[in-house]
C-alpha cells in the first residue's frame, strides 16, 4: 500500500469535524479563506459544489502535499437559497417561512490531491418535509439549540433540530449534517487510505 498524504478538512464547522472524528482517521482542519456569496445564475447545487472545491484549493498553498477535504452546504426552498442565519433573529423568520415547506438540501464533498492535482466531486441532494410549526415551538427550539443559527435553513437535524422535521429522503444520512460521509469514503479509498 502507497503512503498517504496527511488529511485536511477545510471546514471550520464543528459538526463536520466531529462527522470526520467518527471515521478514526488522522486529520487537521483549516479554515478555508473562500467568498461564499452566490453567483447569479447558479443553481443550489452548482453553488454548493463551486463552493466546496473553492475552499479545498483556498488551501492548496499551505498544505501542497495533502488531501484536503472541501464541503458546503446550500439550502433550496420556495425557489430561493437558504444560507445560515447567523442570528436568533433571522433564524426565527426562515424557519416561519419553512413551516410545512418541503426543502431541498445539497450537500458538497470534494477531495483534493495538492501533489496530482486530482480532484474527487459529489454532490448528495437531500429532500427534508418540515412540520408545520408554531411560533411558540420555533422559539423554544431556537432556545434549545443555539447553535443552530450556524446551520443552512437553521435546521440542525441532528440535535432537536428532528423534531422539526416529518420526513427526510437521502442516500446518505450523513450529508444533511453536513458531509457526504459515504462518497467521502470512495474518495478516500481511491487515494489510498484505509477507512476499515
Amino acid at each position: 500500500m502507497k503512503a498517504t498524504l496527511p488529511l485536511i478538512l477545510g471546514s471550520s464547522s464543528v459538526f463536520r469535524q466531529a462527522q470526520l472524528q467518527r471515521l478514526g482517521l488522522p486529520f487537521q482542519t483549516a479554515s478555508p479563506d473562500y467568498d461564499e456569496i452566490p453567483q447569479s445564475g447558479e443553481t443550489a447545487e452548482q453553488t454548493a459544489l463551486r463552493l466546496a472545491v473553492g475552499k479545498a484549493r483556498s488551501l492548496a498553498a499551505k498544505f501542497p502535499q495533502a488531501l484536503i477535504i472541501g464541503a458546503d452546504q446550500v439550502a433550496w426552498c420556495n425557489g430561493r437559497q437558504l444560507g445560515k442565519p447567523m442570528t436568533v433573529a433571522n433564524a426565527q423568520q426562515m424557519l416561519a417561512e419553512l413551516s410545512g415547506q418541503r426543502i431541498e438540501f445539497y450537500s458538497a464533498v470534494c477531495l483534493l490531491n495538492t501533489v496530482s492535482d486530482g480532484l474527487q466531486t459529489h454532490v448528495d441532494k437531500t429532500v427534508v418535509t418540515m412540520r408545520t410549526l408554531t411560533p411558540e415551538q420555533i422559539r423554544l427550539y431556537l432556545e434549545r439549540e443555539p447553535d443552530a443559527v450556524y446551520c443552512a435553513g437553521a435546521a440542525k437535524s441532528e440535535g432537536l433540530g428532528a423534531a422539526l422535521l416529518e420526513r427526510i429522503d437521502s442516500s446518505d444520512p450523513n450529508a444533511l449534517i453536513g458531509l457526504p460521509i459515504f462518497k467521502l469514503i470512495d474518495f478516500l479509498m481511491l487515494e489510498g487510505v484505509t477507512v476499515l
